[in-house]
């Protein structure tokens, strides 16, 4: 535990200085917190057995921090699924079964069965692959993070956010959060206020459709966004609640995976 600490200190002193960080580090705090606050008591007791009294949302961010790290090199495409686009539910199932281990999708299932039913995990390994399945959910509910391989999920579709030069990837991933100016616990006070009959709802089906919603988002910014479009207030509205959307699921989804594991 004091080692893994001390690594992710180092690493995180390392990238502040280099990167601003993607679901920004508020995003993913976002979805962990919300998930911490709906964790049944049993699985709060067997997270504390993994990571002492530190909360998820600190966790959260490790697998960005980590990719300054040769020896991570092999998880660096678990953030992501790319998937052709517009594809109705039937192919997109077809789709998601022929990609490979080392995407999104795949890991985070294999990452559940490994922490559900292996016994043997060292405390790191249950440390690394809980953080990693933390931050997979989160990065499940970007709709950029299911995109497609030939702009790099958005990356290369080049924007305007307030007249700074982005793309459309990076404007998903931290600038709608970032532009409400929140805390991350203040957004989670925002958005977590619904009735446990709406979180269950919310918390419906299973991981792949999960994740063809988060698809369908997609679908609809890349038939919105064009190169070099400019993008401003108008687009936060349009999409204020779509975001917002995405990082309650996010939080409230994590949580019935972690209850279903620790619980």
């Amino acid at each position: 535990m004091k080692t893994l600490k001390k690594s992710l200190a180092v690493i995180c002193l390392l990238l502040i200085t280099q990167f601003s960080f993607a679901w920004g580090t508020n995003g993913h705090r976002i979805i962990a917190e919300i998930a911490e606050r709906h964790l049944t008591d049993e699985a709060k007791e067997n997270i504390k057995k993994i990571y002492g009294n530190q909360k998820l949302a600190y966790w959260a961010n490790w697998p960005d921090f980590i990719k300054s790290d040769n020896a991570f090199d092999y998880a660096s495409s678990w953030h992501y699924v790319n998937i052709p686009g517009d594809l109705k539910y039937d192919d997109f199932l077809v789709a998601m079964q022929e990609t490979s281990d080392d995407n999104m999708y795949k890991r985070a299932l294999i990452l559940v069965d490994e922490l559900k039913n292996d016994k043997d995990l060292s405390d790191l390994e249950k440390q690394q692959k809980l953080a990693f399945l933390i931050h997979i959910i989160g990065d499940s509910h970007q709709p950029m993070h299911v995109g497609r391989a030939e702009d790099l999920g958005g990356n290369k579709i080049t924007v305007e956010w307030f007249g700074r030069k982005t793309n459309i990837h990076s404007v998903w991933d931290s600038s709608l959060v970032d532009y409400e100016k929140y805390s991350y616990t203040e957004y989670c006070d925002v958005l977590d206020i619904l009735s446990e009959n709406e979180n269950a709802k919310l918390s419906e089906n299973n991981y792949i459709d999960w994740i063809f919603e988060t698809y369908q988002l997609s679908n609809n910014i890349y038939s919105e966004v064009q190169v070099n479009d400019k993008l401003g207030y108008n687009y936060h509205y349009l999409n204020k609640q779509n975001i917002e959307s995405q990082l309650l699921k996010g939080g409230l989804r994590l949580a019935k995976l972690l209850n279903e594991i620790y619980g």
